[in-house]
């Protein structure tokens, strides 16, 4: 996630979508809890379908990171 926002100026939806899509590659599906060991997750729905303080948590992530990233002099 860091990664992706030092790259470019995306926003707190690109986070959702490179997080969704790690957790996809790595087995994982949508599940109305989360449960590791089924490797099933509740947020794993498109950014709009978030509870609120899920999307929070992306435009907050966004900012710490754009707020810490080195300047181009």
């Amino acid at each position: 996630g860091v990664d992706l926002h030092t790259m470019g100026d995306f926003g707190p939806e690109a986070s959702h979508i490179s997080w969704a899509k790690q957790k996809v590659e790595d087995g994982w599906v949508y599940g109305p809890e989360k449960r590791p060991d089924l490797k099933q997750h509740p947020c794993l729905v498109s950014f709009a379908e978030l509870p609120r303080e899920q999307q929070a948590k992306d435009y907050i992530f966004r900012a710490v990171v754009h707020a810490l990233k080195p300047t181009k002099e």
